[in-house]
Protein backbone atom coordinates (compact mmCIF):
# COMPACT_ATOMS: atom_id res chain seq x y z
CA UNK A 1 0.00 0.00 0.00
CA UNK A 2 1.33 3.84 -0.91
CA UNK A 3 2.13 5.87 2.18
CA UNK A 4 -1.58 5.77 4.19
CA UNK A 5 -1.18 9.82 4.25
CA UNK A 6 -1.52 10.41 0.90
CA UNK A 7 -4.30 11.07 -1.70
CA UNK A 8 -4.95 9.37 -5.15
CA UNK A 9 -5.45 12.68 -7.82
CA UNK A 10 -5.57 13.17 -11.47
CA UNK A 11 -3.46 9.35 -11.36
CA UNK A 12 -0.71 10.14 -9.23
CA UNK A 13 -0.46 9.72 -5.19
CA UNK A 14 0.04 13.08 -3.84
CA UNK A 15 0.80 14.92 -0.29
CA UNK A 16 -1.79 16.94 1.15
CA UNK A 17 -1.60 20.49 0.74
CA UNK A 18 -1.42 20.71 4.92
CA UNK A 19 -0.46 17.56 7.09
CA UNK A 20 -3.54 16.94 9.43
CA UNK A 21 -2.60 13.51 10.80
CA UNK A 22 -5.18 11.57 12.10
CA UNK A 23 -4.37 8.02 13.70
CA UNK A 24 -6.63 4.32 12.63
CA UNK A 25 -7.68 2.52 16.03
CA UNK A 26 -7.85 -1.32 15.58
CA UNK A 27 -11.10 -1.82 17.54
CA UNK A 28 -10.01 -5.37 18.84
CA UNK A 29 -6.83 -4.17 20.77
CA UNK A 30 -7.44 -0.22 20.95
CA UNK A 31 -3.39 0.62 19.11
CA UNK A 32 -3.11 2.78 16.28
CA UNK A 33 -2.95 0.62 13.12
CA UNK A 34 -2.35 3.36 10.93
CA UNK A 35 -2.44 6.90 10.42
CA UNK A 36 -4.20 9.31 7.63
CA UNK A 37 -4.17 12.90 6.48
CA UNK A 38 -7.47 14.73 6.64
CA UNK A 39 -7.73 16.63 3.68
CA UNK A 40 -8.23 20.45 3.13
CA UNK A 41 -10.48 22.22 1.17
CA UNK A 42 -7.72 22.50 -1.41
CA UNK A 43 -6.91 19.05 -1.42
CA UNK A 44 -10.71 18.84 -2.14
CA UNK A 45 -10.62 21.75 -4.68
CA UNK A 46 -7.61 19.44 -6.70
CA UNK A 47 -9.32 16.31 -7.04
CA UNK A 48 -12.46 17.67 -8.40
CA UNK A 49 -10.83 20.29 -10.48
CA UNK A 50 -8.87 17.02 -11.88
CA UNK A 51 -11.89 14.80 -11.81
CA UNK A 52 -14.02 17.60 -13.74
CA UNK A 53 -11.03 18.13 -16.49
CA UNK A 54 -11.59 14.36 -17.36
CA UNK A 55 -14.86 13.96 -17.97
CA UNK A 56 -15.39 14.69 -21.33
CA UNK A 57 -13.23 12.72 -22.40
CA UNK A 58 -14.10 9.65 -20.11
CA UNK A 59 -17.96 10.55 -20.99
CA UNK A 60 -17.07 10.53 -24.84
CA UNK A 61 -15.80 6.44 -24.40
CA UNK A 62 -17.65 3.72 -26.06
CA UNK A 63 -19.43 1.81 -23.53
CA UNK A 64 -17.28 -1.67 -24.31
CA UNK A 65 -14.24 0.36 -23.38
CA UNK A 66 -16.20 1.60 -19.93
CA UNK A 67 -17.33 -2.38 -19.44
CA UNK A 68 -13.66 -3.09 -19.99
CA UNK A 69 -12.28 -0.74 -17.62
CA UNK A 70 -14.47 -2.54 -15.01
CA UNK A 71 -13.62 -6.08 -15.72
CA UNK A 72 -9.90 -4.96 -15.70
CA UNK A 73 -10.72 -3.60 -11.72
CA UNK A 74 -12.83 -6.93 -10.87
CA UNK A 75 -9.60 -8.84 -12.07
CA UNK A 76 -7.48 -6.76 -9.75
CA UNK A 77 -9.77 -6.78 -6.84
CA UNK A 78 -10.06 -10.65 -6.79
CA UNK A 79 -6.50 -11.30 -7.04
CA UNK A 80 -5.88 -8.83 -3.83
CA UNK A 81 -8.88 -10.21 -2.18
CA UNK A 82 -6.89 -11.63 0.83
CA UNK A 83 -5.14 -7.77 1.69
CA UNK A 84 -8.45 -6.54 1.13
CA UNK A 85 -9.91 -9.19 3.31
CA UNK A 86 -6.79 -8.25 6.33
CA UNK A 87 -7.47 -4.53 5.34
CA UNK A 88 -11.29 -4.65 6.28
CA UNK A 89 -10.49 -6.51 9.38
CA UNK A 90 -8.19 -4.34 11.11
CA UNK A 91 -9.69 -1.31 10.34
CA UNK A 92 -13.41 -1.94 11.15
CA UNK A 93 -13.49 -5.53 13.46
CA UNK A 94 -14.75 -8.15 11.07
CA UNK A 95 -13.67 -11.30 11.49
CA UNK A 96 -11.36 -12.16 9.06
CA UNK A 97 -13.71 -15.43 8.22
CA UNK A 98 -16.70 -12.35 7.72
CA UNK A 99 -14.09 -10.20 5.98
CA UNK A 100 -12.95 -12.56 2.94
CA UNK A 101 -16.41 -14.07 2.66
CA UNK A 102 -18.69 -11.30 3.00
CA UNK A 103 -17.18 -7.95 3.54
CA UNK A 104 -15.09 -8.80 0.31
CA UNK A 105 -17.66 -11.16 -1.41
CA UNK A 106 -19.96 -8.17 -1.56
CA UNK A 107 -17.70 -6.25 -3.51
CA UNK A 108 -17.34 -9.00 -6.48
CA UNK A 109 -20.74 -9.41 -5.92
CA UNK A 110 -21.52 -5.41 -7.20
CA UNK A 111 -18.75 -5.70 -9.32
CA UNK A 112 -20.54 -8.85 -11.23
CA UNK A 113 -23.51 -6.91 -10.99
CA UNK A 114 -22.61 -3.72 -12.46
CA UNK A 115 -20.96 -5.37 -15.07
CA UNK A 116 -24.16 -7.86 -16.39
CA UNK A 117 -26.22 -5.15 -15.98
CA UNK A 118 -23.87 -2.74 -18.17
CA UNK A 119 -23.69 -5.37 -21.29
CA UNK A 120 -27.71 -5.68 -21.26
CA UNK A 121 -28.40 -2.13 -20.80
CA UNK A 122 -30.56 0.08 -23.48
CA UNK A 123 -27.73 2.90 -23.86
CA UNK A 124 -30.48 4.49 -25.89
CA UNK A 125 -33.77 3.38 -27.76
CA UNK A 126 -36.81 5.19 -29.84
CA UNK A 127 -39.38 6.57 -27.60
CA UNK A 128 -41.81 4.18 -28.75
CA UNK A 129 -43.81 3.26 -32.46
CA UNK A 130 -45.99 5.95 -31.81
CA UNK A 131 -42.88 8.30 -32.12
CA UNK A 132 -40.04 6.24 -34.01
CA UNK A 133 -38.30 9.43 -35.39
CA UNK A 134 -37.47 10.35 -31.11
CA UNK A 135 -34.63 8.68 -29.12
CA UNK A 136 -34.07 8.85 -25.94
CA UNK A 137 -30.46 8.81 -24.58
CA UNK A 138 -29.24 7.98 -21.28
CA UNK A 139 -25.47 9.66 -20.13
CA UNK A 140 -23.34 10.66 -17.45
CA UNK A 141 -24.25 13.03 -14.45
CA UNK A 142 -20.73 14.45 -14.46
CA UNK A 143 -18.56 14.81 -11.52
CA UNK A 144 -19.76 12.94 -8.32
CA UNK A 145 -18.72 12.78 -4.94
CA UNK A 146 -19.01 9.44 -3.22
CA UNK A 147 -18.85 9.55 0.44
CA UNK A 148 -18.99 5.62 2.38
CA UNK A 149 -19.18 4.64 5.40
CA UNK A 150 -17.29 2.21 7.42
CA UNK A 151 -19.49 -0.77 8.56
CA UNK A 152 -19.10 -2.54 5.23
CA UNK A 153 -16.58 -0.62 3.13
CA UNK A 154 -16.44 -2.71 -0.22
CA UNK A 155 -19.82 -2.94 -0.01
CA UNK A 156 -20.75 0.19 -0.56
CA UNK A 157 -17.58 1.82 -2.49
CA UNK A 158 -18.56 -0.41 -5.41
CA UNK A 159 -21.99 0.14 -5.54
CA UNK A 160 -20.94 3.68 -6.25
CA UNK A 161 -17.57 3.68 -8.12
CA UNK A 162 -18.78 0.82 -10.68
CA UNK A 163 -22.04 2.18 -11.61
CA UNK A 164 -19.99 5.40 -12.04
CA UNK A 165 -17.39 4.34 -13.73
CA UNK A 166 -19.58 2.30 -16.21
CA UNK A 167 -21.55 4.76 -17.22
CA UNK A 168 -19.49 7.64 -17.74
CA UNK A 169 -19.13 9.47 -14.50
CA UNK A 170 -15.71 10.76 -13.15
CA UNK A 171 -15.63 10.71 -9.59
CA UNK A 172 -14.00 11.44 -6.18
CA UNK A 173 -14.58 9.16 -3.08
CA UNK A 174 -14.26 9.88 0.33
CA UNK A 175 -14.08 6.90 2.21
CA UNK A 176 -14.96 7.28 6.25
CA UNK A 177 -12.00 7.96 7.90
CA UNK A 178 -12.56 5.51 10.62
CA UNK A 179 -11.85 3.05 8.25
CA UNK A 180 -9.86 4.25 5.27
CA UNK A 181 -7.01 1.67 4.54
CA UNK A 182 -9.93 -0.68 2.36
CA UNK A 183 -10.72 2.75 -0.06
CA UNK A 184 -7.14 3.43 -0.17
CA UNK A 185 -6.18 -0.25 -1.34
CA UNK A 186 -8.99 0.10 -3.96
CA UNK A 187 -7.85 3.14 -4.93
CA UNK A 188 -4.25 1.28 -5.31
CA UNK A 189 -6.55 -1.29 -7.26
CA UNK A 190 -8.24 1.68 -9.38
CA UNK A 191 -4.68 2.44 -10.49
CA UNK A 192 -3.23 -0.64 -11.25
CA UNK A 193 -6.69 -1.48 -13.87
CA UNK A 194 -5.28 1.49 -15.79
CA UNK A 195 -7.84 4.69 -15.84
CA UNK A 196 -7.24 7.52 -17.60
CA UNK A 197 -5.63 10.33 -15.07
CA UNK A 198 -8.72 11.78 -12.95
CA UNK A 199 -11.44 9.43 -13.73
CA UNK A 200 -11.21 7.92 -10.36
CA UNK A 201 -9.61 10.33 -7.41
CA UNK A 202 -9.76 9.82 -3.47
CA UNK A 203 -9.49 11.88 -0.48
CA UNK A 204 -9.44 11.30 3.13
CA UNK A 205 -10.88 13.43 5.46
CA UNK A 206 -13.89 14.01 7.62
CA UNK A 207 -17.79 14.88 7.31
CA UNK A 208 -17.48 18.70 8.58
CA UNK A 209 -13.87 18.86 6.02
CA UNK A 210 -13.87 17.61 3.01
CA UNK A 211 -17.86 15.98 3.51
CA UNK A 212 -19.20 19.35 3.56
CA UNK A 213 -16.90 21.20 0.33
CA UNK A 214 -17.70 18.47 -1.91
CA UNK A 215 -22.17 18.62 -1.17
CA UNK A 216 -21.18 22.28 -1.61
CA UNK A 217 -18.85 22.18 -4.68
CA UNK A 218 -20.50 24.09 -7.79
CA UNK A 219 -18.15 21.85 -9.94
CA UNK A 220 -20.24 18.32 -8.09
CA UNK A 221 -23.15 17.45 -10.06
CA UNK A 222 -23.89 14.59 -7.58
CA UNK A 223 -23.46 13.37 -4.39
CA UNK A 224 -24.04 9.72 -3.54
CA UNK A 225 -23.98 8.85 0.42
CA UNK A 226 -24.31 6.03 2.48
CA UNK A 227 -24.58 6.69 6.40
CA UNK A 228 -26.57 8.48 8.78
CA UNK A 229 -29.82 10.10 8.51
CA UNK A 230 -28.48 13.18 10.68
CA UNK A 231 -25.29 13.73 7.77
CA UNK A 232 -27.66 12.96 4.88
CA UNK A 233 -30.09 15.74 5.75
CA UNK A 234 -26.68 18.03 6.36
CA UNK A 235 -25.63 16.85 2.83
CA UNK A 236 -29.05 17.65 1.11
CA UNK A 237 -29.01 20.80 3.10
CA UNK A 238 -25.23 21.90 1.69
CA UNK A 239 -26.14 20.32 -1.80
CA UNK A 240 -29.58 22.81 -2.32
CA UNK A 241 -27.50 26.02 -3.25
CA UNK A 242 -26.34 24.20 -6.47
CA UNK A 243 -29.09 21.81 -7.00
CA UNK A 244 -26.88 18.87 -7.79
CA UNK A 245 -28.87 15.18 -7.86
CA UNK A 246 -28.07 13.57 -4.26
CA UNK A 247 -28.42 10.22 -3.22
CA UNK A 248 -28.72 9.18 0.17
CA UNK A 249 -28.70 5.51 1.99
CA UNK A 250 -29.74 6.25 5.25
CA UNK A 251 -30.32 4.60 8.50
CA UNK A 252 -32.91 1.26 9.49
CA UNK A 253 -35.06 -0.12 12.26
CA UNK A 254 -36.25 -3.27 10.46
CA UNK A 255 -38.69 -5.41 11.82
CA UNK A 256 -39.05 -8.87 11.79
CA UNK A 257 -42.67 -9.88 11.59
CA UNK A 258 -42.43 -14.02 13.11
CA UNK A 259 -46.14 -14.95 12.39
CA UNK A 260 -46.97 -18.35 14.91
CA UNK A 261 -46.95 -20.10 11.80
CA UNK A 262 -43.16 -19.72 11.00
CA UNK A 263 -40.05 -22.14 10.39
CA UNK A 264 -39.24 -23.18 13.76
CA UNK A 265 -35.68 -21.98 13.50
CA UNK A 266 -36.84 -18.20 12.02
CA UNK A 267 -36.13 -16.85 15.77
CA UNK A 268 -32.80 -18.21 16.03
CA UNK A 269 -31.79 -17.20 12.23
CA UNK A 270 -33.11 -13.74 13.14
CA UNK A 271 -31.15 -12.97 15.62
CA UNK A 272 -27.86 -14.36 14.11
CA UNK A 273 -28.78 -11.71 11.44
CA UNK A 274 -29.35 -9.00 13.75
CA UNK A 275 -26.13 -9.24 15.26
CA UNK A 276 -23.93 -10.58 12.12
CA UNK A 277 -21.39 -7.69 11.68
CA UNK A 278 -21.48 -7.10 15.44
CA UNK A 279 -25.16 -5.11 14.37
CA UNK A 280 -23.55 -2.71 12.51
CA UNK A 281 -25.93 -2.86 9.52
CA UNK A 282 -28.44 -0.44 8.33
CA UNK A 283 -30.43 -3.00 7.16
CA UNK A 284 -30.35 -5.67 10.46
CA UNK A 285 -33.29 -6.73 11.93
CA UNK A 286 -33.31 -5.05 15.24
CA UNK A 287 -37.62 -5.36 16.64
CA UNK A 288 -38.45 -8.67 16.48
CA UNK A 289 -42.11 -8.61 16.68
CA UNK A 290 -43.70 -12.55 17.35
CA UNK A 291 -46.89 -13.49 17.10
CA UNK A 292 -48.46 -13.57 20.97
CA UNK A 293 -48.65 -17.76 21.01
CA UNK A 294 -45.61 -17.79 20.45
CA UNK A 295 -43.50 -15.02 21.76
CA UNK A 296 -42.30 -16.66 25.29
CA UNK A 297 -40.48 -19.73 23.44
CA UNK A 298 -39.13 -17.08 21.20
CA UNK A 299 -38.19 -14.96 23.91
CA UNK A 300 -36.30 -18.30 25.32
CA UNK A 301 -35.12 -19.04 21.85
CA UNK A 302 -33.44 -15.49 21.29
CA UNK A 303 -31.85 -16.19 25.35
CA UNK A 304 -30.10 -18.96 24.47
CA UNK A 305 -29.01 -17.62 21.02
CA UNK A 306 -27.45 -14.28 22.82
CA UNK A 307 -25.24 -16.24 25.12
CA UNK A 308 -24.24 -18.72 22.74
CA UNK A 309 -22.77 -16.15 20.37
CA UNK A 310 -18.77 -15.76 20.88
CA UNK A 311 -17.09 -12.50 20.80
CA UNK A 312 -13.73 -12.26 19.99
CA UNK A 313 -10.70 -10.70 18.37
CA UNK A 314 -11.29 -9.61 14.67
CA UNK A 315 -7.63 -11.37 13.81
CA UNK A 316 -9.38 -14.99 14.95
CA UNK A 317 -11.01 -17.39 12.71
CA UNK A 318 -14.49 -18.43 13.24
CA UNK A 319 -17.78 -17.48 13.31
CA UNK A 320 -17.92 -15.12 16.12
CA UNK A 321 -18.92 -11.58 16.38
CA UNK A 322 -16.16 -8.90 16.66
CA UNK A 323 -15.39 -5.38 18.10
CA UNK A 324 -17.66 -1.97 17.76
CA UNK A 325 -15.84 0.20 15.22
CA UNK A 326 -14.65 2.59 17.49
CA UNK A 327 -14.88 4.30 21.40
CA UNK A 328 -17.11 6.42 20.27
CA UNK A 329 -19.64 3.68 18.80
CA UNK A 330 -18.94 1.54 21.68
CA UNK A 331 -19.83 4.35 24.19
CA UNK A 332 -23.72 4.91 22.07
CA UNK A 333 -24.14 1.44 22.27
CA UNK A 334 -23.66 1.28 25.95
CA UNK A 335 -25.82 4.69 26.90
CA UNK A 336 -28.75 2.60 24.59
CA UNK A 337 -28.20 -0.52 26.34
CA UNK A 338 -28.16 1.21 29.61
CA UNK A 339 -31.51 3.30 28.36
CA UNK A 340 -32.93 -0.11 27.35
CA UNK A 341 -32.88 -1.17 31.52
CA UNK A 342 -34.11 2.16 32.75
CA UNK A 343 -36.95 2.47 30.66
CA UNK A 344 -38.31 -0.91 32.02
CA UNK A 345 -37.60 -3.73 29.06
CA UNK A 346 -36.70 -7.02 30.84
CA UNK A 347 -32.97 -7.62 29.73
CA UNK A 348 -32.85 -11.40 28.91
CA UNK A 349 -29.30 -11.81 27.90
CA UNK A 350 -26.11 -9.22 27.58
CA UNK A 351 -26.08 -6.03 29.04
CA UNK A 352 -23.65 -3.00 29.54
CA UNK A 353 -20.04 -3.59 29.63
CA UNK A 354 -17.89 -5.89 27.99
CA UNK A 355 -17.86 -9.62 27.97
CA UNK A 356 -16.16 -11.18 30.95
CA UNK A 357 -13.11 -12.20 28.90
CA UNK A 358 -12.05 -9.23 26.92
CA UNK A 359 -10.78 -6.23 28.84
CA UNK A 360 -9.19 -4.40 26.00
CA UNK A 361 -11.27 -3.69 22.84
CA UNK A 362 -14.46 -1.97 21.85
CA UNK A 363 -16.04 -5.22 22.71
CA UNK A 364 -20.20 -5.49 22.78
CA UNK A 365 -22.27 -8.06 24.76
CA UNK A 366 -24.74 -9.49 22.51
CA UNK A 367 -28.09 -8.06 24.08
CA UNK A 368 -31.58 -9.10 23.91
CA UNK A 369 -34.69 -6.80 25.54
CA UNK A 370 -38.15 -8.47 25.73
CA UNK A 371 -41.27 -6.57 26.82
CA UNK A 372 -40.23 -3.56 24.78
CA UNK A 373 -42.94 -0.73 24.37
CA UNK A 374 -43.23 1.73 20.83
CA UNK A 375 -42.22 4.85 23.40
CA UNK A 376 -38.87 3.25 24.43
CA UNK A 377 -36.03 4.84 22.89
CA UNK A 378 -34.47 1.16 22.30
CA UNK A 379 -37.45 0.83 19.74
CA UNK A 380 -37.33 4.18 18.11
CA UNK A 381 -33.36 4.71 17.52
CA UNK A 382 -30.81 2.90 15.59
CA UNK A 383 -28.74 1.55 17.73
CA UNK A 384 -25.87 0.07 15.15
CA UNK A 385 -24.81 -2.97 17.58
CA UNK A 386 -25.57 -6.00 18.76
CA UNK A 387 -29.08 -5.18 20.68
CA UNK A 388 -32.21 -6.65 19.57
CA UNK A 389 -36.04 -5.78 20.80
CA UNK A 390 -38.66 -8.63 20.93
CA UNK A 391 -42.19 -7.52 20.98
CA UNK A 392 -45.60 -9.76 21.12
CA UNK A 393 -48.53 -9.08 18.67
CA UNK A 394 -52.01 -9.63 18.15
CA UNK A 395 -52.44 -9.98 14.70
CA UNK A 396 -51.56 -9.52 11.32
CA UNK A 397 -52.78 -5.71 10.93
CA UNK A 398 -51.33 -5.08 14.40
CA UNK A 399 -47.82 -6.26 13.22
CA UNK A 400 -47.93 -4.24 9.58
CA UNK A 401 -48.95 -1.12 12.22
CA UNK A 402 -45.89 -1.91 14.21
CA UNK A 403 -43.28 -2.87 11.79
CA UNK A 404 -44.13 0.53 9.85
CA UNK A 405 -44.01 2.95 13.32
CA UNK A 406 -40.54 4.27 12.94
CA UNK A 407 -39.07 7.33 10.66
CA UNK A 408 -37.50 4.66 8.65
CA UNK A 409 -38.09 2.46 5.61
CA UNK A 410 -34.73 0.48 4.84
CA UNK A 411 -35.65 -3.54 5.19
CA UNK A 412 -38.23 -5.70 7.00
CA UNK A 413 -38.60 -9.24 7.27
CA UNK A 414 -41.28 -11.48 7.06
CA UNK A 415 -41.40 -15.00 8.40
CA UNK A 416 -44.39 -17.69 7.61
CA UNK A 417 -45.55 -20.61 5.86
CA UNK A 418 -48.96 -19.01 4.33
CA UNK A 419 -47.39 -17.12 0.78
CA UNK A 420 -50.67 -15.41 0.29
CA UNK A 421 -49.74 -13.88 4.13
CA UNK A 422 -46.14 -12.73 3.26
CA UNK A 423 -47.46 -10.69 0.21
CA UNK A 424 -50.30 -9.29 1.67
CA UNK A 425 -48.31 -8.35 4.37
CA UNK A 426 -44.95 -7.39 1.96
CA UNK A 427 -47.34 -4.78 -0.06
CA UNK A 428 -48.41 -3.05 3.39
CA UNK A 429 -44.84 -2.74 5.05
CA UNK A 430 -43.28 0.62 3.80
CA UNK A 431 -39.84 -0.22 3.17
CA UNK A 432 -37.77 -0.62 0.03
CA UNK A 433 -36.80 -4.20 0.84
CA UNK A 434 -38.94 -7.34 1.98
CA UNK A 435 -37.28 -10.22 2.89
CA UNK A 436 -39.17 -13.19 3.21
CA UNK A 437 -38.45 -16.65 4.84
CA UNK A 438 -34.78 -15.45 4.66
CA UNK A 439 -34.67 -15.80 1.05
CA UNK A 440 -31.61 -13.49 0.04
CA UNK A 441 -32.19 -11.00 -2.38
CA UNK A 442 -31.05 -11.64 -6.48
CA UNK A 443 -28.09 -9.93 -7.93
CA UNK A 444 -29.05 -6.77 -9.34
CA UNK A 445 -31.88 -6.25 -6.83
CA UNK A 446 -32.55 -2.58 -5.99
CA UNK A 447 -30.91 -1.76 -2.33
CA UNK A 448 -32.37 1.21 -0.88
CA UNK A 449 -35.26 2.96 1.52
CA UNK A 450 -38.54 4.62 1.53
CA UNK A 451 -38.78 7.47 4.26
CA UNK A 452 -35.81 8.65 6.22
CA UNK A 453 -33.97 5.64 4.85
CA UNK A 454 -33.27 6.93 1.92
CA UNK A 455 -34.05 8.09 -1.71
CA UNK A 456 -32.00 6.61 -3.88
CA UNK A 457 -31.38 2.46 -4.72
CA UNK A 458 -28.26 0.80 -5.81
CA UNK A 459 -27.29 -2.11 -7.75
CA UNK A 460 -27.65 -3.20 -11.00
CA UNK A 461 -29.83 -1.70 -13.57
CA UNK A 462 -31.25 0.28 -10.79
CA UNK A 463 -27.22 1.35 -9.40
CA UNK A 464 -26.75 2.19 -13.24
CA UNK A 465 -30.17 4.53 -13.50
CA UNK A 466 -28.99 6.70 -10.56
CA UNK A 467 -25.56 7.81 -12.59
CA UNK A 468 -27.25 8.76 -15.72
CA UNK A 469 -29.28 11.38 -17.04
CA UNK A 470 -32.10 11.08 -19.50
CA UNK A 471 -32.31 13.31 -22.95
CA UNK A 472 -34.96 13.36 -25.10
CA UNK A 473 -34.08 14.20 -28.78
CA UNK A 474 -36.82 14.39 -31.45
CA UNK A 475 -36.10 14.22 -35.58
CA UNK A 476 -33.63 11.40 -34.88
CA UNK A 477 -34.57 9.79 -38.15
Amino acid sequence: MPVSTQFYINGHWVDPSQPNDHPVINPSNEEVCATISLGSEADTNAAVAAAKAAFDGWAATQVADRIAALERLRDVYKKRSDEMAEAISTEMGAPIDLARQQQVGAGIWHLDGTLNAARSFAWDHPLGDHASSERILYEPVGVCALITPWNWPMNQIVLKCAPALVTGNTMVLKPSEIAPLSGLLFAEMMDEADLPPGVFNLVNGDGPGVGSTLSAHPDVDMVSFTGSTRAGRLISIAAADTIKRVSLELGGKGANIIFADADEKAVKSGVIRCFRNTGQSCNAPTRMLVERSRYEQAVEIAEATAKATDVGPASEEGRHIGPAVSETQFNKIQDLIQKGIDEGARLVAGGTGRPGHLNRGYYVRPTVFADVTPDMTIYREEIFGPVLSILPFEDEAHAVQMANDTPYGLTNYVQTSDREKLRRVARKLRSGMVEGNGTGFGQGSPFGGFKQSGNGREGGAFGLHEFLEVKAVSGWG
